[in-house]
This record gives C-alpha cells, structure tokens and sequence, in this order.
C-alpha cells in the first residue's frame, strides 16, 4: 500500500519510491524506541519531588527540602539523588558501544529487540525495589535499554526511510519522545498523593518497554544492514516491498557499492578517526549532540517539578506546571514533522537557538532579581511568567535541537562507520545528559540562577556553528552525502582527495 510519492532533490540520484504503510509502520514501531527514552527522562524529576519516594530512599533530603530557612537553590543538592537520574547515562555510554557491533554484526531489528528486553528488565526491577542497591540496578538495566535503542532507531528509520520523507519519519523518534515526557509528568501527577505513588510511576516504564518488544516482531530489517551481512537476494526483497515498486536497482546498487567498501573496512573505529574524510561527518555529529544536551533542555526535562518548588510552587502545582511544558513540548515536536523537509534541517537549527538564547536569558534575569537565597520568591505572578518563559523556550527546543539532533547524525556518515561514527554521536548524549543529570542541582546551589545565562550562551555558541559548519542534508540520499555535501562544502572539502 503506497500512501505517496516522491522525486529526490535535483542534483541527487532519483531513486523510484513510495512512502508505503510498511515504511511508515516500521518506522512508528522503531521510534517508540523514543517513548522509553522519554518516558524516563519524565518520570525521574517527578519521582525525586515526590515525599514518600524521598522518604523511602533519601530522608536527609527530605528534611532538608522542608527545612523553613533552607538555601532555596540548595534543597535539593545530593550526589546520590542526583546518581538515581544520572546512572542510567552511564550504563548508556556502555551499552551505546556494545550495541554499535551488535548492530552491524546482527542487524537492526535484533538491536532494537534487546533493547526493549533490557528496558523491560529495569522496569520490573525498579517497581519491586526495597533499596537503593535495587533502585540504581534497575536503572542501569534501563540505561542498558536506552542505549541499545537510542543508537540503532535512528539509523533504523535513515535506513528504510525514502530521502524525502527521511526528516519527517525521522522526527517520529523524537515526537515519541516528547509523548513520553508527557506521558511519565502526567503519572507522576496521578500518583504523586498515592502510597508508594513512585512505585507505579517507575513500574509505568514497562509500558512502552512492551508495545516496542511485541512491535519488533513485526517490522523489516533494513536493505542496508540485510546486503552488508551478506544476504542480497532478502535485501532485494525488503527493498522492493517498503518502495512499493519493481525497479529497485539504481538504490540496490548503490547500496551493494556502499557495503562492498564497508565490508572492507575491519575496525571502523580506526577508520573513522583515521581517515581525513569521515572527519567533517564525526566532528558535525560529534557536536551536534553536544550542543543539544547544552541546551539546557534536560535541566528542564529531568528537574521542572524541582525547579518550579524551588520557586516557591507546591508540589501539586509544580508537577501541573511540568504537565503543561511537556504538552508544549509534544505540540511544537509536531511543527518540525512538517517542517523539517521543506524548510530543511539548517533553518530551524538556527531559529531554535535563537529562540532559545532569548528565554533562557530572560529565566536568568528573573531569578536574579526576584529570587533570594532563602524565602519565598518576590512577586506572586513571576512563577507564571517563568512557566510561558519556559513553554517558549521547550517549543524553540521541540522543532529544533530536540529532533534534528538525533536525525543530522544518523543520515551523514558513509556506510563503513556509519555504527561507530553514530556511537559517537549517541555516546557523546549519553556524556552530556550524565553530566547535566549528576551536577546540575549542585551547580544550581552554587551558581543560582547564572547558570541560566551560561546556557544562553551556549545556544549563541550552536548557533553560529550550525550556520558555518553545518551542510544542508535535507533531500539528499545518504549513501551520496559525502559527494553532494561534504566535498561541496566550503570548509569541509579540503579534508577530501579529490
């Protein structure tokens, strides 16, 4: 079933092809890789300002947050709170690597399979935790799960998807995300007056764990992966029925050249920090994923119900308030499924952190001037305009940074690296969000609210790379990036022979 065309960017190889359903459900089914990923980084700030989960794991914490003269940008400041969010990206750099070979020695689909096993395992264990030995074991299976699937969707859904329609399907990933995120503050405000209301908000993770194991079984593996293992005449099979047409053999052959320079290569990873030309696509992905992570979007994802108490709101308040960013999150995700191949990747990178620059700024000023070390915040209308504040700056992430963060890496790298050049990308996240997950809230109690404006910086620093370094791969298919964009670009061609 074909549900539409396309013609592929003047200048490219017009590969024939369909967007049909197969392409679009496994695309779908791929991607609630991202409603598990999100799912956690929901769920985990709304479980660390609950009471009873503070009482149960951490009860310093919990005497300190009520404490009446208690530093308001320090209530929450604890190593072992923080290690509960941050150990979960630990286990993720890890899991990111194995999962590279894994992926090129056994395809996608078993990847993504492992994936949900791993995440379903964690879940289990964190429902049922008595300690925080089970607490942190959990998590680090869940980390397990989120680097399996987070390093092999994308290049899943790059792979199968047509040139395109490739940004739109790719984006599914992190709408998914967004659903996730959405979906764990939601529970966690259902659960949050429950006894033990943290047990159902962490066993909730197998939910998406399940929906991703059974769907699985039900999606392609992709030509590439099929034809680099080996098995062409079964490429050529999946190749014509998620194309939805007969004269597949232009993009098999160019598929079949990529793979027969790939098999050649033994260790991808020293071809790819060794040879000149795959150093523009490492250094863009490489950075790419750095400057998402320094957004400072997990702050507001993992900490907002910490973040809005801190500002003086009950806890009721601070988790409808998380709600309510989450939702702008998951609407504005939706602008960049539309956006993404017509006004291309570049455009909204540069929008995004501009917009971004703006709101965290303006964050920093307000706290500066009205929120004191100890006391209520001055002001009873600044929480509300720090909540649109933040709405504006989650939608300028959710069509920008958020999606295409994931997507610019998984469609730029030459077949040969393209497992190790995305785990560099991936573990790169995994880096960064363990970072921003184990220090943020003591960087929070010794910066205040400067920290706000150190991220605003960042988003002027991305910006400014994105528009000198960054190609335009909107419509390009990705076994041609290297000669239509990166020999072509102004300061990446040097790097190539020819």
């Amino acid at each position: 079933m074909a549900v539409g065309s396309m013609n592929v960017e003047e200048g490219t190889k017009a590969f024939p092809a369909k967007l049909t359903f197969q392409v679009f459900l496994c695309c779908v089914i791929a991607a609630v890789g991202g409603l598990m990923f999100g799912y956690d980084i929901g769920i985990s700030g709304g479980v660390t300002s609950m009471d009873t989960f503070l009482l149960d794991f951490f009860p310093h914490v919990y005497e300190k947050k009520h404490r009446v003269h208690e530093n308001n940008y320090c209530k929450f400041d604890d190593q072992l709170l923080q290690l509960f969010t941050s150990s979960l990206y630990l286990a993720g750099i890890f899991a990111s690597f194995i999962a590279s070979y894994v992926s090129r020695a056994f395809g996608r689909k078993p990847t993504i399979i492992s994936a949900s096993v791993f995440f379903l395992v964690g879940a289990i264990l964190n429902l049922s935790a008595q300690n925080l030995g089970m607490l942190i074991g959990g998590r680090i299976l869940l980390g397990f799960g989120i680097g399996f699937g987070n390093q092999t969707v994308p290049l899943f859904i790059s792979e199968i998807a047509p040139a395109r329609f490739r940004g739109g399907l790719n984006v599914m990933f992190q709408f998914l995300i967004t659903i996730g995120i959405l979906a764990a503050s939601y529970v966690n405000y259902l659960t949050s007056t429950l006894k033990n209301g943290w047990r159902y908000s962490l066993g909730g993770a197998a939910v998406p764990a399940l929906i991703l194991l059974i769907g699985s079984f039900f999606i392609h593996e992709t030509p590439a992966s099929l034809i680099e293992r080996g098995k062409d005449e079964k490429g050529k099979q999946v190749l014509r029925k998620i194309r939805g047409v007969e004269d597949i053999e232009l993009e098999f052959n160019e598929i079949k050249y990529a793979t027969e320079v790939s098999t050649k290569v033994k260790s991808p990873f020293k071809e790819l920090f060794t040879n000149r030309e795959n150093r523009p696509p490492l250094v863009c992905g490489t950075l790419l994923q750095f400057f998402q992570q320094f957004t400072g979007i997990n702050v507001v994802m993992f900490y907002a119900p910490v973040l809005f108490q801190t500002m003086g709101s009950g806890n009721n308040a601070s988790l409808i308030s998380t709600v309510v960013t989450n939702g702008v999150n998951a609407i504005a995700t939706i602008i960049s499924l539309v956006m993404v191949d017509l006004a291309g990747r570049k455009c909204l990178l540069v929008e995004g952190a501009i917009q971004m620059t703006v709101t965290q700024m303006t964050i920093g000023g307000i706290l500066l001037a009205h929120l004191k070390l100890v006391g209520p915040i001055t002001g009873h209308a600044v929480p509300l305009i720090v909540l649109v504040l933040i709405c504006i700056y989650v939608s300028g992430f959710a069509w920008s940074w958020g999606p295409l963060g994931w997507l610019v890496p998984s469609e730029i790298y030459p077949l040969e690296v393209r497992n190790a050049g995305y785990f560099c990308a991936v573990g790169m996240n995994m880096v960064c969000t363990f970072i921003i997950g184990q220090f943020f809230l003591s960087a929070l109690c010794r910066f205040r609210s400067f920290l706000f404006f150190f991220f605003g910086v960042m988003n002027i620093i991305m910006g400014l790379f994105v528009v000198f370094y960054l190609p335009e791969t909107k419509g390009v298919p990705v076994e041609e990036m290297a000669e239509k964009r990166w020999k072509t670009h102004s300061r990446w061609k040097k790097y190539f022979k020819d």
